[in-house]
């Protein structure tokens, strides 16, 4: 029984020095300068492997070698901190903060560019004012790239008397910067919120960058929307107060709009399970289905197949003011 108890503990110690290995090596190699990054992601691999020879073969002091190193490591990540002082793409240069008085929202630093391409466009900074008594509900767009795992989530909200007001969850490059989803995983970017209207946030992907994006209208009631608006305007003036960083797994386009939800759902009587699609962002209409938030009277397929709204989008202008109402024309409502 002993001797069991010993193995699987060096199975255990050696999953926790593989794991920690790769992350070590990973922020190494992501954080650290040019061929120094290279050289330090595999000494430090080296050292975790060290580790791995002292647990089966009994010396102790290679595994705590390894922590001591690891514990050095972690204090250095500790010192990464998120900050809104760099120098920023256009797009990303500015975060929105949102007033309220009474059932006035004052949206500041609200996006409006025109996109001709990714490269070329006019740059457009407004404040606007929205009505909550003048909600009507909410929608999405998923935008696809890169096959159909992932997509890039927007939730834009409707009123009755003005375009929508959409907000997308970005990681906030700086000029120069590219992105890379693994570098996203180490303290790399920072998160941004961008408060658009439809012509360009949509726009931009439709029509400038060419993906596949699809609307989908949620079953969400117009008080629904209300709470779920009220809790952007939190975590948006939160996080221009704070920044924070963006994380390819726990803090990105989905799962912080699925944190939002959470604090709101409760008083909805909302069930909002954890599941993988939350994660493979491209799979989300099938969750939202499933949990009620898109119509069951329609086949997922079908919807989907309703939903593309891209080469309607790029028969448009994005000077069009009837965009959003356009690109809704054939697109399922929110109820039978």
């Amino acid at each position: 029984m002993g001797r069991l108890f010993f193995l699987v503990l060096k199975l255990l110690l050696t999953l926790l020095i593989l794991g920690t290995a790769l992350w070590g090596g990973g922020f190494l190699y992501f954080r650290l300068p040019g061929a120094m990054a290279g050289v330090a992601a595999i000494g430090f691999g080296l050292a975790g492997l060290a580790g791995l020879v002292g647990i089966w073969t009994s010396d102790v002091r290679l595994p705590l070698g390894f922590a001591v190193l690891f514990i050095g490591l972690l204090s250095w990540w500790n010192g990464f901190k998120p900050s809104h002082d760099r120098d920023w793409i256009p797009e990303l240069a500015r975060l929105p903060t949102i007033a309220r008085e009474g059932d006035v929202l004052t949206v500041s630093n609200l996006r409006d560019f025109r996109w001709r391409s990714e490269e070329d466009y006019d740059q457009r900074w407004e404040t606007r004012r929205y009505d909550l008594s003048k909600i009507t509900g909410t929608d999405i767009f998923l935008s696809y790239w890169a096959g159909e795992s992932i997509a890039h989530l927007l939730v834009s909200f409707t009123f009755s008397d003005q375009a929508p007001l959409t907000f997308s969850v970005e990681i906030r490059r700086e000029k120069g910067e590219e992105y890379s989803a693994l570098a996203g995983f180490f303290r790399s970017y920072e998160m941004a919120y961008v408060a658009a209207d439809e012509r360009d946030i949509v726009g931009l992907r439709t029509n400038a960058r060419h993906e596949d994006t699809r609307l989908y209208r949620l079953t969400a009631s117009p008080a629904q929307s209300r709470d779920l608006l009220l809790a952007y305007v939190e975590d948006v003036n939160e996080l221009a107060a704070r920044p924070r960083w963006y994380n390819t797994l726990m803090t990105n386009c989905t799962t912080v709009v699925y944190h939002l939800v959470g604090t709101v759902a409760p008083e909805w009587k909302f069930s909002l399970p954890l599941d993988p699609r939350v994660l493979l962002s491209g799979y989300l209409a099938g969750y939202l289905q499933q949990i009620g938030a898109l119509r069951q009277d329609i086949p997922l397929d079908e919807l989907t197949r309703r939903a593309r709204i891209s080469d309607k989008a790029r028969t448009l202008s994005l000077d069009d003011p009837d965009f959003s109402a356009k690109i809704r024309e054939g697109v399922p409502a929110a109820r039978p």
